[in-house]
């Protein structure tokens, strides 16, 4: 089954490397929700289109982790990938939201995320299972909250 959609074609290279990766909050702090989460969609992909590699599919967790579908040329390794989108996306998400220092218990050297991150690469057949799966972070627990009012 060859699926050309999924090709990208480089100037010396023609690749389809796909990454699922999730990272989490330090002390997983519940703080990924409302215009918190908002900022941060829009800031990955911001970061994603400046650094040429696509987020395909993202979705918050537990409001306290992010899973992401990321596709990259190989001349970017993916742990660059997630020091980009760690580093910077704390940076700013503590310039636009100054109340998430609030959530810290130190004032300097104060750190958004977990310094782990979780990582796999993603072949053809399994990439449509990761992006189902991904999609469907908040509708699982937006069912769960929904059962457990009843």
């Amino acid at each position: 089954m060859e699926d050309n959609k999924r090709l990208t074609y480089g100037r010396t290279s023609v690749y389809n490397l796909n990454y699922h990766i999730i990272w989490g909050t330090k002390y997983r702090n519940k703080i990924l929700k409302g215009s918190v989460e908002e900022s941060l969609k829009s800031i990955l992909y911001e970061i994603a289109k400046d650094y040429d590699f696509h987020i395909d599919h993202m979705e918050v967790g537990k409001d306290d982790h992010i899973h992401l579908l990321v596709s990259a040329p190989p001349k970017i390794s993916v742990t660059n990938i997630v020091r980009l989108l760690k580093g910077i996306s704390a940076r700013k998400l503590f310039q636009e939201h100054p109340e998430l220092s609030n959530s810290y218990w130190k004032k300097i050297g104060k750190h958004l995320w977990s310094s782990s991150y979780f990582v796999e690469s993603i072949g053809v057949t399994n990439q449509y299972a990761v992006t189902k799966y991904i999609d469907d972070q908040r509708r699982k627990e937006k069912s769960l909250n929904d059962s457990k009012s009843d």
